[in-house]
């Protein structure tokens, strides 16, 4: 378990946020509120749930991002066929686990199966008959 973050003062965390936002204003950059709890030293979530108010007035702040141009909204044939290709390998890794559980919950289940037949011919007293060496057959 992690230790209990020291929690700033609210007029210390106010200059930071008032000092941050200059910067982002000055960078062209969108604030947000890890960057601004990470100059502060604390965790995301703490941040949050010391400071919601000041939270929620750095997501009103953030702009809305800028419309994509042209050659960002379409993308290139190889991208499409770059994206496919990295679908298709997740979805072949995916598979490829769910089949080995399955061989290997297959092979669990055959490993019972034998006991359970063992038992089964040990308490009623009953012999197998192997029908492989039968004469005729």
């Amino acid at each position: 378990m992690s230790r209990p973050a020291d929690i700033p003062a609210e007029a210390r965390v106010r200059r930071v946020m008032d000092r941050y936002m200059t910067e982002c204003q000055t960078n062209g950059t969108r604030p947000s509120v890890l960057s601004l709890a990470t100059k502060l030293g604390l965790s995301n979530t703490t941040f949050r749930r010391h400071f919601p108010d000041l939270a929620k007035e750095t997501s009103t702040v953030r702009p809305n991002p800028e419309p994509a141009t042209a050659a960002e909204k379409h993308p290139s044939p190889y991208e499409i066929l770059a994206a496919r290709n990295a679908k298709l390998r997740r979805a072949n890794r995916s598979l490829t686990e769910n089949l080995r559980f399955a061989a290997a919950q297959i092979q669990h289940l055959a490993v019972d199966n034998a006991h359970l037949r063992e038992a089964l011919e040990a308490s009623s007293k009953v012999t197998r008959i192997d029908r492989t060496g039968r004469p005729g057959h």
